[in-house]
């Protein structure tokens, strides 16, 4: 690894590489003595950077072959790097990526990691850095490089850069809007080239990194007020586009006054998640005109002051640990859903949040009757938004269970219901969890329905940390991707995290559904239920021995840490899990657990200081018999103290049947 100090405008003319170089007396991954490859790493270290107000980071770079480039920012007293942006996608040519910075109060660095892959001629290079004040998606077409806009290719009509004092298609081309003059630029299309009925020019904004809502405003100017349609688009990570403006009806009247002359829009933005601007024209002929887009500008307060303000989904959120939240029920009674909570012990599944805190049951006590329907009713969503809905649910009891969960999206005015979602897997003892994309065209409820027919076609089901979120699901996890130093869940890999191969006997295996030996280890991981997680195989290990798992290198901070992650320890023969803090070899310890603790994924939390470069390391030794299995999941390493223990009511054994 080599580190370079970088400014924020720099290798204008000039550009650095990290380049992937196999040794020759290596074949592959492994050598001869079977160790592995030394990871070949460019680090680039901005200096101290004050950005009191909101800022750009343009980036253009190029990957060769394989490999990745990341982008990180680095705050004083901070042992964790926040990402902000990454890429592993090979490029041909120079590429550009644009991130927004927030405006921080305090100094920070920006960090570039670059890494090379293993298959020969791979390499991460750097062509130009550039931050800038203002928003990403803003840019008066002044610079070269655009501000990142980009435009869609297509073989008739284009965006191209119009001004500068050259003439090249027209002698009536506008001055731009920025200096109103020949000498500035501006972007435009022009139809003298379409061909065929509707073809389309599209330019493209970069990419948003964080959520924004605000006021986006821009200038624009048409040659003709018929034969071309100008229409303003998002466009999200999966492709799919939502009409924010259209150059319509209601400028019909104006069009004598304002053909030929700069007009100004705006419109409300609200990018909950990552999204593209996209600036589209039609044309129908070649006598369609031309457009003209200059000055795009974004404002975080909304265009109108009657604009309602951006909804937080966030109100439906509840983990049931200090009640229902604001959800509600129809009666209460034999057919209502009952909050619970079960002491750790080997015998019956706690809840998802911690392990030992509280659910809600449905349909777990035997009763005279039958026939009848748990439902829970959420608060009320707003109409003409798309959501993403996540819970967690565990199937319990000996009876049918096709009839178990089942939810719906109920519309306030109507009464109506539509089902979203029923439950398909019927695996047992685990938490599973779930997400469901849904829209509705009015306010509406979810309500999460349980139905009993009879004793025997009465399934009892478990139901748990439920969230709702703006945007389609597969969009608000991607915003959430990038896996912070010290987090993992274990579904693509290790994350960072290594095998101790010179202290321990074995290592930790990465797996999901059960382990191979009956009466220990879980079901399946904490994560989804039906994921990955990290555990030790006892079986082919003597007692005593151990498995170590080491974090990647973490730097001091003079304030505290938080460390939370989750484990399982069942099986009559369980041994001991540790963790410590590793300083240069020395080892302290920081939590421990011995023998069997529970069925239950349990919850950990540990708060630690340490003002040195460190690692913390996972230990579990082996136990006396081979139901020792020991398993961890979802590791989550921050940066201040551990939050407070949620409130909730006193733990006690629930006497449910389950």
């Amino acid at each position: 690894m080599f580190v370079v100090e970088l400014r924020p405008d720099c290798f204008k003319g000039h550009f650095v590489a990290v380049d992937g170089i196999m040794d020759d007396d290596q074949d592959g991954e492994t050598g001869a003595d079977d160790r592995p490859q030394r990871e070949i790493m460019g680090v680039l270290l901005s200096p101290a950077l004050e950005q009191s107000e909101w800022s750009c980071l343009r980036l253009v770079y190029q990957i060769t072959g394989s490999g990745s480039l990341e982008v990180l920012q680095r705050s004083e007293g901070k042992s964790f790097d926040k990402p902000l942006w990454s890429s592993q996608a090979p490029s041909d040519s120079w590429v550009i990526s644009s991130m927004d910075l927030q405006n921080n109060t305090e100094p920070y660095r920006v960090v570039i990691e670059g890494k090379p892959g293993r298959s020969p001629g791979s390499s991460v290079a750097i062509f130009e850095i550039h931050i800038s004040p203002g928003y990403c998606l803003e840019c008066d077409f002044e610079e070269s490089h655009l501000c990142g806009y980009s435009n869609q290719w297509n073989a008739n009509v284009n965006w191209y850069v119009g001004g500068g004092g050259v003439q090249v298609l027209h002698n009536n081309m506008p001055n731009d809007h920025t200096y109103n003059n020949w000498t500035g630029h501006f972007m435009y299309v022009d139809s003298i080239y379409a061909k065929t009925f509707k073809e389309v020019a599209k330019l493209v904004s970069p990419m948003t990194t964080v959520p924004m809502s605000g006021c986006l405003s821009f200038q624009y100017q048409r040659s003709e007020e018929r034969g071309n349609l100008f229409s303003v688009f998002t466009r999200d990570r999966l492709g799919q586009y939502q009409e924010l403006w259209r150059a319509g009806s209601e400028n019909q009247s104006s069009w004598s006054e304002t053909l030929g002359e700069w007009i100004p829009v705006q419109v409300d933005l609200r990018a909950p998640y990552s999204v593209q601007v996209v600036f589209e024209v039609a044309f129908n002929s070649p006598r369609g005109g031309r457009v003209a887009l200059d000055d795009i500008s974004f404002s975080p307060e909304f265009c109108s002051t009657d604009t309602e303000p951006t909804f937080d989904p966030s109100i439906a959120n509840c983990n049931f640990e200090a009640g229902f939240c604001l959800y509600t029920q129809d009666q209460v009674g034999w057919s209502s859903w009952r909050r619970v909570s079960v002491k750790p012990n080997i015998f019956r599944n706690g809840d998802h949040t911690t392990g030992a805190g509280s659910f809600l049951l449905a349909h777990s006590r035997l009763s005279p009757h039958s026939g009848y329907v748990s439902r829970l009713n959420g608060p009320t969503l707003p109409g003409n938004m798309k959501y993403c809905l996540r819970f967690y649910f565990s199937l319990r009891g000996f009876n049918q269970t096709d009839q178990a969960l089942a939810v719906y999206l109920q519309q306030q005015q109507s009464g109506s219901q539509e089902k979203i979602w029923t439950q398909g897997e019927k695996s047992r003892g685990i938490w599973i969890g779930t997400d469901v994309t849904f829209q509705t065209s009015q306010p509406a409820k979810v309500v999460f329905i349980s139905t009993c027919r009879s004793f025997w076609d009465c399934g009892s089901v478990a139901l748990d940390d439920i969230s709702v979120s703006l945007g389609d699901c597969e969009l608000t996890a991607d915003l959430l991707t990038f896996s912070l130093p010290g987090h993992c869940d274990f579904e693509t890999g290790l994350c960072g995290y290594t095998q101790d191969k010179e202290l321990d006997a074995a290592d930790w295996e990465r797996r999901r559904g059960p382990t191979p030996t009956s009466y220990t280890g879980p079901r399946g991981d904490h994560t989804t239920g039906l994921g990955y997680y990290l555990y030790m195989e006892a079986s082919p290990m003597l007692p005593g021995q151990s498995v170590r798992l080491l974090s990647r290198p973490l730097r001091g901070s003079r304030g505290p840490q938080c460390l939370r992650f989750f484990y399982h320890m069942y099986g009559s023969g369980t041994g001991q899990l540790s963790v410590y803090l590793d300083k240069g070899g020395s080892d302290v310890l920081l939590w421990q657990r011995s023998g069997e603790q529970s069925i239950a994924w349990l919850r950990a939390r540990v708060e630690y200081q340490c003002d040195s470069q460190h690692q913390i390391v996972f230990e579990a030794n082996r136990g006396s018999s081979v139901r020792s299995d020991i398993a961890i999941d979802d590791i989550v390493l921050e940066g201040g103290p551990c939050p407070e223990m949620e409130i909730r009511a006193t733990v006690g054994t629930s006497n449910e049947i389950e």
